[in-house]
This record gives structure tokens, sequence and C-alpha cells, in this order.
């Protein structure tokens, strides 16, 4: 068996839907913590922020410190921060994150960098087409995350990620994306809790940015069957996760806790 110290968790259909959380979760997170266990929630939500997303969960019963959340908004901030610093950026989000977007000029015209965040009603034909002119005027162009779907209280509902292939597409421009599944990322994540990549799981309701992502560095993968997860995307995904629970509430006894 594997000496596991750490695991990296996703939030929005793994502990909780529409910020409830699923049966089960409260307890076995604080199960995995008694035991031990070094945990990082590692989310691409842009819709909040991180202060905001604690609270939130914290609400729910779950025992969380702001240290323990990475978001693709944080991390977003320290990219534009270390590679284009001083650069006027144009954010297309749902929700407003700029208490998180500290050290970054947000402007409404002219940009140097397009900031692609989480998808809402802000994602008008007119606010895409506006994205889509600047990064073919040759603006930098940055994704939070690529997810094309996520889980809701109503169902699933359409992410930034089916947004972004079509701007990619038209634009014949990739974007840098710095969120979920970036490697980046989830290393940063490793890096936090100081552990080794094998010594680490990764549960998440998203096969491809959460679960595959996460396996191709050496972290083992766990799909879980709430939030986003249908067979159907599994069976068509690019790779087999390590491990497929029913849910989060699941994972101490896998670990055998």
């Amino acid at each position: 068996m594997v000496d596991f110290r750490a695991l990296l968790i996703d939030i929005d259909g793994v502990l909780t839907v529409s910020w409830q959380p699923l049966p089960g979760n409260v307890e076995a997170l604080a199960r995995l913590r008694a035991a031990g266990f070094g945990v990082r929630l590692v989310t691409n939500t842009t819709s909040r922020t991180r202060s905001s997303i604690v609270r939130a969960l914290r609400t729910g019963g779950f025992d969380i410190a702001t240290d323990d959340v990475m978001t693709g908004v944080v991390a977003t901030a320290e990219y534009l921060r270390r590679h284009h610093p001083g650069a006027r950026c144009l954010l297309l989000n749902s929700g407003d994150v700029t208490d998180d977007l500290e050290g970054v000029t947000l402007v409404d015209d002219d940009p140097d960098v397009v900031v692609l965040g989480g998808a809402g009603p802000e994602f008008s034909y007119g606010a895409i087409n506006r994205v889509f002119r600047h990064v073919q005027r040759g603006a930098a162009f940055v994704a939070m995350h690529n997810s094309l779907r996520w889980r809701t209280s109503e169902g699933l509902a359409l992410d930034s990620g089916a947004f972004l292939l079509g701007i990619e597409r038209a634009a014949n421009r990739e974007a840098v994306v710095v969120g979920k599944p970036s490697a980046e990322f989830f290393t940063s994540a490793l890096r936090s809790l100081g552990v080794e990549s094998g010594a680490a799981l990764m549960v998440g309701d998203d096969v491809e940015s959460d679960v595959l992502a996460a396996q191709r560095l050496g972290i083992t993968g766990v799909l879980v069957r709430t939030g986003k997860y249908t067979a159907a995307t599994t069976e068509a995904a690019s790779g087999v996760p390590d491990h497929v629970l029913d849910s989060f509430a699941d994972v101490p006894s896998l670990l055998g806790i």
C-alpha cells in the first residue's frame, strides 16, 4: 500500500453542489484530517474570492482555513504578475473577484492581456466577440481554466471552456490555461504541502481536468460519481482513473481509515 500523506480535493461537485455539502463529506474530511493527511482544496471556481469560498465552506460545516484553498483566480494573478508585470488586463468573468487580483491592472479597453474567467450571464455575444477581436489583434490570451461544464442545483451548466475553444479556433491562437488541468497548478499545490506526487491523491468529478491531468504527474487519481460525472464522459476519456468511488465520503475507506 502506498504511504499517502496528502489529498488534493476539488470543491464544486465533490465536496459540495451549489455550496451545499454532499452527504457524509463534512465527516469524511474531518476523519482524513484527524488521521494526519495534508489537504489542499484545488478549485477552478472563479465566481467567488478565496475568502468567500472559505466562508461558504465553513458555513456548511467544513473545518477549512484560507491557506487550505487554491483557486484559479489566485493562480492567475500570480501568473500575470510574473509573466505580464504592469500589463493592462481585460477580464471577462462571472462574479467579482477583484480582491484576489492584487497587483493586476484591470481595464475596459485597449488591453495587453485578455483574461477569460468563469462563464455566466456576462458572456454575451458582444462580450465574447470583443475578446475575440482583442486576441486576434495580438493581445496575450490567458484562461483561468478550460472546464466545459459544471454542476449546479439545477443540473449541468455550460462553462467558459466551451467559449474558449471557439475563440481559440476563430483567432487561431491558443490560450495559456492557469488553473486545472495545468501541471503548474497541481505542482504548486504539492509544493505547498511539502509532498511528492507519489504521496498524494487527487479527488475530483472531472475525469480529464481533475483526475487524468493529476495522474500524468504521478498523483493517484480518484474520480467520484457526483457533480459533473457521467458514465459516458468517463468511457470516452483519454485514460482510466486509478479509482472510481461513489462519493468523497468513501475516500476514508479507500485509505483504510
